[in-house]
């Protein structure tokens, strides 16, 4: 049967939409198969690309003469940190992938030629059968999710919040098909995207990663982006400037309680079906070929095990004859499983373990013995391989070059090239919502003084947000991003070519009072985990860009307000401190499209009208989880909000700056999962120091590198030769009193291995010739060698020895004399644990 079904919006009523909105989730019952209960929720789809004959018969002569060694290696997926190419040519896994801050060779800025030259190096050796029998090719996997972000100098499109507003279709088709070519570029086969979350609770750190809280607008963009990525089915589909897609995370990410990631979805099915898999449905119905597992569970089942949902659901159902890729150690969560033991998530349809770290060697050899032992099927290995043979023949894989050979392969010109960044360009002039614009002062005539300040005026790394570069998005600066301009660079530019006057300050401060100022300021890069929040106010307990705003307000200074974000956040004080307020998401590489809107052309006219409309609702509390057909809808601004040059702004100057009383004082967390801003992790060695901005760093004596302890990359690994120290810094002091008073704990989740020198100092630093440690080399000793533990400090011991918590430059600092290998995950000083801590003190 043919599907036609086409979502509408949630704001329609449910019988609008489709009839299995009203059905009850259906109970299995004695005797009935699970894909006949998933026919109540569940389309069969009419998918574009069909079996072909001869193909099926081709994949069965394969797996005819393949070992089963041959066999579970094409189902198991390394990353580029974890194997080499020799591993590649005596193993012939199916696949490998690069993890976000993942380079060929440990290098951040590895050039096109680097990438080509990893990608080639591993496709030899998995055609070479000298040492494994096969010579099927490999094929690598790499998170291009708003453009090749992994490489320096590629095109960065704005995030996927900021193309939901822009709601233009045949536009992310084009940054689909852009995005392609710049990975086709660096010899890679395979994208993991698009993401297709719809996302209910925006304190989910991965908001950014979702189009709409609408399943319509997923929808739609599933289809286009998958098109845009691996051509039409009935055209040009998987040709010499396509890459495979992956649709993900199956399913129902966006919708976990609490927004917690990798978190529980208790959504009824019908609900699982008619908001969260929207996207499958579209991507399907486009020839998406390969389809990632979700972290997240459904009522308690991880979906990494859960075949019922793999199986039944997505293969049999809704008919897809692609293979299902895990997330990073994804199958790891499964309850019994460990990330080298789990015939589970093979026994629930999962074709491909992406297994990052050395847990792919045990979890390979685990699963040939489990064939062995008949636990696994072997007609479920068989079709796991069926599979990812399927999607490789389709792609050409048997029959392109190598990587180093094929048509776009080298061509470093298209990387970053003006014909990309025009069209990531449009993406951003688009994609922006104007929220406020009193007075109808925007746009700027260029012809003023304006003075342009805030901490993501000129800070293109900013402004790109999470995964570029480097997986969280931090530790990169300007000059990681040739090619690309700051929003302060396009101002500057409309400006000068106006022959107005420009002031670029960090402060605030300047030379001349300004007729405006433009302010640009929001939330630091992050991605999944480290985004999480407890509520949606911005900058709580510590509002340094509200009293920005409010000073140049009270310079008698008009405020335009540019507002970097990666989902909508309770900013009330900051909209009644502006006079006129823009969101612009995370623009990425262009930052320049900014200013092609907001800036009017030399005669005062428009140059560029707004075009974007609020894909997610605007909250009208820091409490608030508005989505759009809620049945007690009153968001402060509603879904598909956005006013157009010359609409009169709607919102009071004096919205409600009030929230609900707390006086206890939470946590300050340091390091959970990664480095938390304003702190940067720092090496010294000698007289020299440096910033980790990777996965890997080393300086002299120390090595750094991240590593898995219960989550994707989640703890920090120091290993010293000698003399050496790691901070965790900040350019600016913070005023901890509050913390030392409340009788706080520095609380260290640490493990450490092998010897432990006679010096270990654990220590704050603070102003010029301010400075405490404490050695707790004992304390290490006494604990068991290899396992984790929780060391705790009183803050008092570090008051006595001098440290002044009114200006705490670096909260935590670790230094030896001698070779030590010592690992940490969290970080944190938690008020009243001085009584409980491992090491107490008396405050004098």
């Amino acid at each position: 049967m043919r599907s036609e079904f086409k979502p509408s919006l949630l704001a329609l009523s449910c019988a609008l939409a489709l009839s299995a909105c009203s059905q009850p989730q259906p109970q299995a019952t004695a005797g009935s198969s699970g894909t006949d209960r998933a026919a109540a929720i569940w389309p069969q789809l009419t998918l574009p690309v069909v079996q072909d004959v001869a193909m099926e018969q081709r994949i069965s002569a394969m797996l005819a003469n393949m070992t089963l060694q041959q066999k579970v290696a094409q189902m198991i997926q390394p990353e580029i940190r974890d194997i080499t190419v020799e591993d590649m040519r005596k193993y012939g896994f199916g696949s490998f992938l690069n993890g976000g801050g993942a380079f060929p060779n440990d290098n951040k800025h590895a050039t096109p030629a680097d990438w080509i030259a990893l990608a080639d190096a591993m496709y030899q050796a998995s055609i070479d059968d000298s040492l494994d029998g096969s010579t099927i090719p490999t094929m690598w996997g790499t998170d291009a999710v708003h453009g090749h972000n992994n490489v320096i100098g590629a095109t960065l499109f704005p995030h996927n919040i900021g193309l939901g507003a822009a709601n233009n279709p045949a536009l992310i088709e084009q940054i689909a098909r852009v995005t392609a070519r710049e990975v086709m570029v660096t010899g890679i086969d395979w994208v993991f995207a698009p993401t297709v979350a719809v996302v209910r609770d925006d304190r989910w750190g991965r908001t950014y990663e979702g189009y709409s809280e609408d399943p319509a607008i997923v929808h739609d963009y599933a289809a286009a982006i998958v098109t845009g990525l691996q051509g039409a089915a009935d055209k040009d589909f998987l040709g010499d400037e396509r890459v495979i897609s992956t649709v993900k995370h199956f399913v129902g990410d966006g919708g976990t309680v609490g927004g917690d990631d990798q978190g529980d979805n208790i959504a009824s099915e019908a609900d699982l079906f008619r908001i969260h898999a929207q996207g499958y449905v579209g991507g399907l119905q486009a020839g998406a070929q390969s389809v990632m597992a979700s972290f997240n569970s459904w009522q308690g089942s991880k979906i990494h095990g859960d075949k019922y949902l793999l199986t039944d659901v997505l293969k049999n159902r809704m008919g897809f004859d692609g293979f299902i890729v895990g997330d990073w150690n994804g199958h790891g969560q499964i309850p019994g499983c460990s990330n080298d033991n789990c015939p589970q998530a093979a026994l629930a349809g999962l074709d491909i373990y992406m297994v990052p770290t050395q847990a792919w060697r045990p979890l390979y050899e685990n699963l040939i013995s489990q064939v062995e032992a008949g636990v696994i099927p072997l007609s479920r290995i068989d079709d796991a391989v069926r599979r990812i043979l399927r999607v490789k023949l389709r792609a050409g894989l048997f029959d392109k070059p190598s990587p180093a050979n094929r048509p776009l392969s080298g061509k470093t010109e298209l990387i970053g090239s003006a014909e990309h960044r025009a069209v990531a360009r449009e993406a951003v002039q688009q994609s922006l919502v104007l929220l406020k614009n009193n007075d109808n002062l925007l746009p700027l005539k260029p012809t003023q003084r304006i003075l342009v300040t805030g901490e993501g005026a000129d800070n293109i790394g900013m402004q790109s947000g999470g995964w570029t570069i480097s997986w969280q998005g931090t530790g990169n600066t300007n000059s990681d991003f040739p090619g690309g301009s700051s929003i302060y660079a396009g101002i500057k530019q409309a400006v000068d070519a106006a022959g107005g006057k420009v002031e670029l300050s960090g402060d605030g401060s300047y030379q001349q009072k300004p007729d405006v100022a433009v302010v640009v300021f929001g939330e630091q890069p992050y991605a999944e985990g480290n985004g999480d929040l407890d509520n949606l106010e911005y900058q709580r307990g510590n509002k340094t860009d509200l009293a920005l705003l409010r000073k140049l307000q009270a310079d008698g200074i008009k405020v335009v307000s540019l507002f970097i974000s990666g989902r909508p956040l309770w900013v009330n004080p900051e909209l009644n401190a502006s006079d006129a307020f823009v969101a612009v998401w995370l623009p990425g590489s262009e930052g320049g499209g900014v200013a092609d809107v907001i800036m009017a052309k030399a005669d005062g006219s428009v140059n560029k009208d707004f075009h974007g409309k609020l894909s997610f609702s605007w909250p009208a509390t820091p409490q608030q989880h508005a989505n759009v057909a809620d049945a007690d809808y009153q968001p402060l601004l509603p879904y598909s909000f956005g006013l157009t040059y010359g609409q009169a702004s709607t919102l009071s100057n004096s919205l409600n700056e009030q929230v609900a009383a707390d006086n206890s004082l939470d946590a300050l967390v340091l390091f959970e999962r990664a480095v938390k801003p304003p702190y940067q992790l720092v090496l010294h060695s000698g007289d020299s120091s440096q910033t980790m901005d990777s996965s890997v760093a080393q300086l002299g004596n120390i090595a750094v590198r991240t590593f898995d302890n219960k989550v994707q990359e989640d703890a920090r690994r120091l290993s010293f030769s000698g003399a050496a120290k790691v901070s965790l810094t900040s350019a600016f002091p913070a005023d901890l009193r509050s913390y030392h008073e409340a009788g706080s704990a520095l609380v260290v989740e640490l493990q450490y291995s092998g010897n432990v020198p006679d010096s270990v100092l654990l220590g704050m630093n603070c102003a010029k010739n301010c400075a405490a440690s404490i050695n707790i080399a004992s304390q290490l000793r006494a604990l068991p060698d290899g396992q984790w533990h929780s060391l705790s400090v009183d803050l008092s011991c570090l008051a006595k020895q001098g440290a002044d918590f009114s200006q705490i430059f670096t909260p935590l600092s670790v230094q030896t004399d001698g070779p030590l290998q010592l690992s940490f995950s969290d970080i944190r000083l938690v008020p009243a644990q001085a009584a409980n801590a491992s090491l107490r003190c008396q405050a004098e």
